[in-house]
């Protein structure tokens, strides 16, 4: 199985696109915002599926349906004719040589938005086709579903590996137009590969004359309501009534219950989202200030730091998912290992980890920068070895491991067959709202941090920011959040009694 994925790097490349004399939270809640906004509609990979059992993502890709291929395909083609045109317009003058023409960037916008756009048609249906794919009555089938999850996780890390260490390059080296031009073929090759495995799929269709999930959802809801609500309109309840079954109605009520129980989860694992917005923002930043020298005097670019996460998850995946499951199978007597709460759980303890690290490496890096009097020269090197970085993005890396890939499966197991969409569509906005959260978060502590003429937390100059003050505020943020899934967690009742 073989899996490609550049959903999240080729993101990250986009953002170099952008002008570079700016200042530091500008940048930091653009990237945020543009992570939110993918997220949120939301952002992820797209299955194809080549056998029963054998299921390849060829996540490059942003398509679960014909309806929205020609949105994804359409989106990279525009972004590659805004990367040819912009090397080839006019000379302008000096004063505006670093300020793409407007008619340019609204452009360029709109190829974003539209693979955006194609994404968020399509991701929420990705993965749980994917899982469709498997017999939850097979026992073994069951078990290799849950392994599928890893796996997808797993490919993953491959993309971004392969999208920061060689799309980046080529884009950088030999152009931004033929880097793009690169994955819109890519794309269109995964499209073919998707056709061809057609005849394969195992697909389910819905009864003739039922109602869409979310009309399924909105009347489960209204029964709820007019059960629990003693004040509710006779006339709603009885139309309710005449219109279901008493079986009926007891099963949309524990349907409705069951989304509203997700929702409590859902907030509780927002501090993980958060974390992991810092990954490519200020993680990247404090790792351009680091001596990055390895072997042979030869100097690491800044953005190969950024596959130390990657790398953790590459490695830590087969151990997880052919080392530890079985083990911890033998001994909990769970399909999975772990209880998919616990799972998560362990992800938020080590994002919490992450961010205590993270905190304390650039306590040292401040007082390095301090002790050799490099507290006012912004471009120098701190003489301080790249590697103090490698705890905190191993952390982080496998902090996915556990908290994404257990979020994947909960909210795809625990929701209702009909609604297992919008419950990937969960999974995928903790990592939008996560985003949305941090770069607030940001603008508002840069804006109260500098008002009284102080230097800002997020000040231009890093060697006079205080990252490591924000790093612990996320901490605390992620033991608050940590208290509250316990809570949560303690009380929750599974919907399958496997998964006890």
């Amino acid at each position: 199985c073989t899996r490609l994925d550049i959903v999240l790097g080729d993101w990250h490349c986009l953002a170099r696109c952008l002008p570079r004399n700016e200042s530091l939270t500008r940048p930091l809640s653009r990237k945020t915002q543009s992570e939110r906004d993918v997220s949120l509609l939301p952002l992820g990979p797209t299955i194809v599926a080549l056998g029963r059992r054998i299921i390849c993502s060829l996540e490059i890709f942003y398509m679960g349906s014909l309806s929205f291929d020609e949105p994804g395909i359409l989106g990279y083609a525009m972004i590659t004719l805004s990367s040819v045109l912009s090397t080839h317009h006019p000379s302008l003058p000096d004063d505006t040589s670093s300020h793409p023409m407007s008619l340019q960037v609204a452009f360029f916008y709109a190829s974003l938005y539209l693979i955006a756009i194609a994404q968020g048609a399509d991701n929420p249906c990705a993965l749980a086709f994917a899982a469709d794919q498997f017999d939850p009555d097979h026992p073994r089938e069951c078990a290799a579903r849950s392994s599928l999850f890893n796996w997808w996780y797993f490919s993953l890390a491959i993309g971004i590996t392969i999208s920061v260490g060689v799309v980046s390059y080529i884009q950088e080296n030999l152009g931004w137009g033929i880097g793009f031009g690169m994955l819109c073929a890519l794309m269109l090759c995964a499209f073919v590969v998707f056709l061809l495995g057609t005849p394969t799929y195992r697909l389910y269709e819905a009864t003739p004359g039922t109602d869409s999930p979310f009309v399924l959802l909105a009347r489960s809801l209204a029964v709820l309501v007019q059960h629990d609500n003693a004040t509710s309109s006779s006339m709603l309840g009885t139309k309710i009534e005449c219109q279901l079954e008493a079986k009926d109605v007891a099963t949309k009520k524990e349907d409705a219950r069951a989304v509203l129980r997700l929702l409590s989860i859902w907030v509780a694992c927002l501090a993980y989202g958060v974390a992991f917005a810092q990954v490519m923002t200020l993680f990247n930043k404090q790792g351009r200030t680091l001596d990055r020298r390895i072997f042979g005097g030869l100097e690491l670019p800044p953005a190969a730091l950024q596959t130390l996460g990657p790398a953790s998850i590459l490695l830590f995946v087969p151990i997880y998912d052919r080392v530890l499951v079985p083990a911890l199978r033998r001994t909990t007597g769970t399909l999975s290992g772990l209880t998919l709460l616990q799972r998560v759980g362990t992800g938020m303890a080590l994002t919490l980890a992450s961010m205590s690290v993270a905190a304390l490496v650039e306590r040292r890096r401040l007082e390095t920068a301090r002790e050799h009097g490099l507290v006012d020269d912004p471009e120098a090197t701190v003489p301080m070895c790249w590697a103090w970085l490698v705890p905190q993005y191993v952390l982080i890396g496998v902090a996915g491991v556990f908290a994404e890939v257990g979020m994947q499966e909960f909210f795809y197991d625990q929701m209702p067959s009909e609604l297992r969409s919008l419950g990937m569509a969960l999974y995928y906005s903790v990592i939008g709202m996560g985003n949305f959260i941090s770069g607030t978060l940001v603008s508002l502590i840069d804006r109260i941090t500098s008002s009284g003429g102080g230097d800002s937390w997020f000040a231009d100059n890093l060697n006079r920011a205080h990252l490591d003050y924000f790093y612990w505020l996320l901490a605390g943020f992620s033991a608050a959040q940590l208290a509250l899934y316990l809570r949560f967690a303690s009380t929750y009742v599974y919907s399958h009694k496997r998964l006890r």
